[in-house]
This record gives structure tokens, C-alpha cells and sequence, in this order.
């Protein structure tokens, strides 16, 4: 019996899927759990210079004292370093991760003034010509943001506690409640760096998880 061409590469996607569900986060979890213990070392063995860039800082970031800013900063990316790498509280390190990458974006990488696209594109680099360098900053919430929608993999503390203690295999859901969720996540962390652009995806994620309450009323 021949086998078609379609049902080969079925075969052969069905086998990435099922060993990319324990390798892909894995090497994501790792090299931003390096990344972030590196900068929160740092952070840790250095001096405080947060104070020079406060006024910088988005709101409501830039009402919080230099010194606490600095702590919760440092602290917030070696625990959430060793969080990721292990695979523990995932969904909640990476999205805390997420949050600070855009503050640090937003007070240190992002451009003092950009008018369009264009201009704004120029930023995208790793050294500050004058219009920003937000490439690094802008790919580690690339790698966060399916450590946030996807979680740990298979090969983290996460799954060995679910696979215990859970209630059974969970089923992806498409409802209003995760396009919701997904607004929030999503806008939550760029309205630090776009305001009307994040609050705007903030306001829909609130109205879609409104709608679906209502509907399930």
C-alpha cells in the first residue's frame, strides 16, 4: 500500500509536534533564564542608577521611589530567571518579565520622539544612532509572549505538578473570555511603550471578557 506524500509529512509533523512540546519552551525557557540572571546580577553587584532615569520611566512606574524600582527590578529577574528555568509559575514569570522588559524598553531603548513608522523603524537596531535601540528588548517579548500563551512544555516543574495534582488533560478554548485574556496580555505591556495603540487592545480585552460573563449569565 503506497503512502501519499500528504500522509508522510503528516507523520513527520505529528513527530515534531510531539517532541516540540517538550523541546521548543525548553530552549526559550533557557536562554531568557540566562539572559535575565545575567542582567539581574548586575543589577545585584552594581550600583544603583535608576535615579538618573526616573522621569523616564512610564507611569505609573515613574511614581514608585529609585531605590524600589531598582529592588523590585533586580529581584523581579532572578527569581524570574530561575523560575523560567526550572519551568515553575511560567505563565506568571514570563508575563512579569514581559512587563518589565517594556518598562526598561520604554525608558532606556525606545526613541524620545519618532513621527510614523518609518522613523520608528530606525530604532530597531542595537546601537543608539539617536533613534532608539529596541531590538534586543523587542525579541526577548517575542520569546516571552509563548511562554505566556503556551507555558512551560512538558519538560518543567509545571507540568510534573499538573500531571500530579491536575484535574485531568486540559483542552485549548477559542471563546471570547481567551481573545480577552489574550487583549490584556497583549496591551497591558504595550500601552507602556504605545498608550492609545495598548489601552485601545486593553479596553477590547475588557469588553470581550464583559461579553463573555454576560453570555454565561
Amino acid at each position: 500500500m503506497r503512502v501519499s506524500l500528504s500522509e508522510r509529512w503528516t507523520a513527520l509533523t505529528e513527530r515534531l509536534d510531539g517532541v516540540g512540546d517538550w523541546l521548543a519552551p525548553l530552549g526559550l525557557r533557557l536562554i531568557l533564564a540566562w539572559e535575565f540572571w545575567e542582567a539581574g546580577i548586575e543589577k545585584f553587584r552594581g550600583e544603583n542608577w535608576f535615579s538618573g532615569i526616573q522621569s523616564d520611566f512610564p507611569f505609573p512606574f515613574d511614581r514608585v521611589p529609585a531605590d524600589l524600582s531598582w529592588t523590585m527590578a533586580t529581584w523581579a529577574e532572578l527569581i524570574g530567571a530561575v523560575a523560567l528555568a526550572l519551568g515553575l509559575g511560567t505563565r506568571f514569570f514570563a508575563f512579569s518579565l514581559l512587563v518589565l522588559t517594556a518598562v526598561a524598553t520604554a525608558s532606556v531603548h525606545w526613541p524620545m520622539d519618532w513621527m510614523g513608522v518609518q522613523e520608528l523603524a530606525k530604532g530597531y537596531a542595537i546601537t543608539d544612532k539617536g533613534f532608539g535601540n529596541f531590538k534586543l528588548p523587542l525579541l526577548f517579548a517575542l520569546m516571552l509572549l509563548p511562554l505566556v500563551f503556551k507555558g512551560a512544555g512538558k519538560f518543567s516543574l509545571d507540568a510534573a505538578i499538573a500531571s500530579r495534582y491536575g484535574s485531568g488533560e486540559r483542552r485549548p478554548v477559542q471563546d471570547a473570555l481567551a481573545w480577552g485574556l489574550a487583549a490584556l496580555v497583549l496591551g497591558l505591556p504595550l500601552a507602556l511603550l504605545m498608550p492609545t495603540l495598548g489601552l485601545t487592545l486593553a479596553i477590547v480585552g475588557l469588553l470581550l471578557i464583559a461579553l463573555d460573563r454576560l453570555l454565561l449569565a
